[in-house]
């Protein structure tokens, strides 16, 4: 049973999505502050957070940016009224992972959710080795020169992704079904800026790290580096 911690100041939807996701199994913990639910990370061990961004003491940013500090590990899921595309951005630049929109359908959120938990749980399958990087599929780990990679669940579910087919182009909207949804319908900014992050991470890394070519108007390739 996944462990759900649900921030939502306004009481008609949180009492909506904790009856709902407690009828799907989900173990819900319902904080209506910014405040309380970062206290409540630092008490417990979450596996999504449920982001409302719009919260009476803090800034969603802001407490998205904590809670990527306090629990690394966790889905983030922001839920948002807010119609500029900067505060999607910025959300998901300080650690979000995923996003939706109000007023929030709910078919679609537990489907969102199937769907990431589903691919946080990867079998014993072989490691993926690209130049000196290796992807441990089952234990969720990146390797490089020896120095284990920080990345975000989606981070990594993009670049084992990409690792799959090394020098082969992958199309946006393979990529967008594959790690976010197969039913996505949304902004494909989210597979922007995780792409950015990707690229400043393996600059940054040790030994003979592969990059991420951009194929103009169609989508992304992970280069395989000389060796």
């Amino acid at each position: 049973m996944a462990a759900v911690l649900l921030v939502e100041d306004d009481e008609t939807i949180g009492s909506l999505l904790e009856s709902t996701l407690r009828m799907h199994d989900y173990d819900v913990m319902w904080s209506r502050t910014g405040g309380e639910a970062l206290r409540r990370m630092q008490l417990d061990e979450y596996d999504v957070i449920l982001l409302d961004l719009g919260l009476p003491d803090l800034d969603g940013i802001e407490v998205c940016r904590r809670a990527r500090t306090i629990t690394p590990t966790a889905l983030i899921i922001m839920t948002t009224a807010r119609t500029q595309e900067m505060d999607v951005v910025v959300g998901l630049e300080v650690g979000a992972d995923d996003y939706l929109t109000k007023p929030l359908r709910l078919r679609e959120l537990l489907a969102r959710l199937h769907a990431h938990l589903r691919r946080g749980t990867s079998s014993n399958v072989l490691p993926l080795r690209v130049g000196d990087m290796v992807v441990q599929v089952a234990a969720r780990r990146v390797m490089l020169a020896g120095d284990e990679l920080a990345l975000r669940p989606k981070e990594f579910d993009l670049l084992q992704r990409l690792a799959q087919e090394p020098g082969a182009a992958i199309s946006r909207d393979t990529l967008m079904a594959d790690v976010w949804d197969t039913h996505w319908r949304g902004s494909t900014k989210t597979l922007d800026v995780h792409i950015v992050t990707l690229r400043r991470k393996l600059a940054e890394a040790a030994g003979n790290a592969p990059t991420i070519t951009t194929v103009r108007g169609y989508g992304y390739r992970l280069e395989v580096p000389a060796s």
